[in-house]
């Protein structure tokens, strides 16, 4: 599965997402990486974190969950996989897996106006971090 030549820059690789699990796990994280199915097909990926996240953090990450990683394959995108991906993703982490927590957040460059536009829809809100290049949303849990 892969993302399309213009949205390489937005999205880090599968397998740097299946490694950075491994890391996390390995160094007291909790990731949680699960592919996105419909109909028996791979359509996409998720990865989520609770607290550390291998990268640097915002000033709300502590006990917060952080999806990592929302990809959906470039021959599956505009069937609105993602939007439904993303219910399951917040319905998971409302159970709070991992621990209690207050946030949800995510980082995404300011010029993936659909990443932003889906994201706005769930109730994220820009909080005026950056991490390097990426904005970060914050969704209160």
């Amino acid at each position: 599965m892969e993302v399309s030549e213009e949205q390489r820059r937005f999205v880090a690789s599968n397998l740097s997402s299946v490694a950075s699990c491994y890391v996390l796990a390995t160094n007291g994280g909790h990731p949680y990486p699960f592919a996105i199915y419909s109909d028996g097909q791979p359509v996409g990926l998720v990865m989520l974190t609770y607290g550390i996240t291998g990268y640097d953090l915002p000033s709300i990450a502590h006990d917060s969950y952080c999806i990592v990683r929302l990809m959906i394959d470039k021959h599956h995108q505009n069937r609105g996989y993602g939007r439904e991906a993303m219910k399951k993703i917040l319905e998971f982490i409302r159970t709070f897996p991992a621990g209690p927590a207050h946030y949800c957040w995510i980082s995404y460059k300011a010029d993936n106006l659909p990443a932003k536009k889906l994201y706005e829809s769930f109730g994220f809100r820009d909080n005026g971090e950056f991490i390097g290049d990426e904005l970060i949303t914050v969704l209160p849990l």
